[in-house]
């Protein structure tokens, strides 16, 4: 298919510079952005980005096709993990009719009926604040965002981390597809869904 105009926030992080790389390897034309300047894949270009300024924002979604949240909520135990709500927020006003897709997080995902694995006894609580920001996000874009907004959330299995790109991985919505998925494998799915979306307005999930 012909290449799309694909800008990525938070393209220098684990995610996503592997979207990034993935992205360019399928020829799309890329704009990776972060607030501070850094080395990014061969073939995208960098650009000084911060996704909560609405202006700038508004003229990255008009000159992309795509837009692709990989930020996250703040590890800093000083931070405040809220903010990515924020970032989220901002976005479905700033993107317009560009078609936003966020990188979520697990801890959303239905361990039981009615039961998040968030608020499972074994969810670490190491992790519960910025679990609870991302989970927080998706509400938002399921519930409160413009009924016009496209916009796809997709929640990593409970464990992603660095790997092989095998190019496979299961498919799921509400409930874990499985225990794990690479960063690699995450970001093939993620371009999958860019190129042929069968997940619009909605959430879904994957893993290896």
């Amino acid at each position: 298919m012909p290449g799309m105009k694909i800008a990525v926030y938070g393209g220098t992080g684990n995610i996503g510079s592997q979207i990034v790389v993935e992205a360019v390897h399928r020829g799309h034309d890329v704009t990776a952005l972060a607030r501070r300047e850094q080395p990014v894949q061969d073939g995208a270009t960098f650009a000084i980005g911060d996704a909560t300024d609405a202006n700038a924002a508004r003229e990255i979604a008009g000159a992309h096709d795509v837009v692709v949240s990989a930020l996250g909520p703040t590890r800093d135990p000083a931070g405040d993990p809220n903010g990515f709500v924020d970032v989220i927020r901002s976005l479905t006003d700033s993107v317009g009719s560009t078609r936003l897709l966020v990188v979520g997080g697990a801890s959303s995902l239905f361990a039981a009926p009615g039961v998040r694995l968030l608020d499972t006894p074994e969810f670490p609580a190491i992790y519960k604040r910025e679990a609870t920001a991302a989970a927080v996000a998706f509400d938002f874009l399921r519930e409160d965002a413009r009924p016009d907004l496209d916009w796809t959330y997709l929640s990593p299995a409970p464990e992603i981390g660095p790997g092989e790109r095998t190019g496979k991985y299961s498919l799921g919505l509400d409930e874990p597809a499985g225990e794990h998925i690479t960063f690699a494998d995450y970001a093939v799915a993620l371009l999958d869904e860019i190129e042929t979306p069968q997940h619009r307005r909605q959430r879904f999930t994957v893993a290896n």
